[in-house]
């Protein structure tokens, strides 16, 4: 699935080609994705100028002054912008067409993701209960450790959490706590303050150079323009169970947490 660096790579591809034009036409070619399509979206966005592309979580709004169409890929959709009378595909099942001969293609071969409505002055019943931007201010170690005390759940799970912040997925949450030296299914309430610092500074540097780097090429995901991420390769752990940890040499272990894997060292991470 996107994580938060994909996403908000697609948002700053998209943003220069779209801020400021306006939509010509919405063409549809299903009624629904993971949920209907709202009728605003092909009846209020034509004629409407985008006036922001903007990143909430791991959802995308395309601002305009009635509202904004609200986007999530889902576990493998992508954005991509295109010239006006590209070649249609099996999985492309919204065109968002520009006034400049260019349009926003929505491919999304499982159908998870998900194209809403927002209006303007309102927040969508998705957006209402999330956490703070794991790059804001308001996102720190002693917010971490505030929000833990009690807790009995893992820590992966609870960093995982989108009440607790949004964004941190699978991958960029195994990295994190690799980076920080704390093990997947330590009890978030159980761990230091001062851990709980080196958790959220290994969140923010990492989240931040996955961004400059374009995100991870994990099967499915494309940039904007089509091109891949280039993260992947500087994992330390995700992905690479069994082979030898980057830092101490001894192999990456499987750690089975629910339906999810989540790949540590037991050496480095404690």
């Amino acid at each position: 699935m996107p994580e938060l660096p994909e996403v908000e790579t697609t948002r700053a591809g998209l943003a220069p080609h779209c801020e400021g034009r306006i939509i010509r036409s919405v063409i549809l070619r299903r009624p629904d994705l993971r949920w209907p399509i709202p009728k605003e979206i092909k009846k209020i966005l034509p004629s409407q100028s985008i006036l922001k592309v903007r990143r909430r979580a791991k959802y995308l709004l395309i601002d305009t002054e009635p509202g904004s169409a609200l986007l999530h890929l889902g576990m493998s959709g992508c954005l991509r912008v295109l010239p006006v009378g590209s070649k249609i595909e099996k999985h492309d099942h919204v065109d968002i067409v520009l006034d400049n001969d260019t349009l926003i293609r929505f491919t999304d071969p499982r159908r998870f993701g998900c194209l809403l409505w927002q209006p303007d002055g309102e927040t969508h019943a998705l957006l209402q209960h999330l956490g703070p931007e794991p790059l804001s201010n308001d996102f720190d170690g002693d917010y971490l450790f505030e929000r833990s005390r009690g807790r009995r759940t893992p820590i992966k799970h609870f960093l995982m959490d989108q009440a607790v912040v949004v964004g941190v997925g699978n991958i960029y949450a195994a990295e994190s706590l690799f980076r920080a030296g704390i093990a997947p299914a330590r009890e978030a309430g159980s761990i230091s303050r001062s851990r709980y610092q080196a958790l959220a500074a290994a969140v923010k540097s990492i989240l931040t150079y996955a961004i400059k780097r374009g995100g991870t090429t994990l099967r499915d995901f494309l940039n904007a323009d089509g091109a891949p991420g280039y993260f992947e390769q500087e994992l330390f752990v995700y992905g690479r169970e069994g082979e030898p940890c980057k830092v101490c040499g001894k192999p990456v272990q499987d750690l089975r947490m629910g339906n999810r894997a989540s790949a540590w060292c037991k050496k480095c991470q404690k």
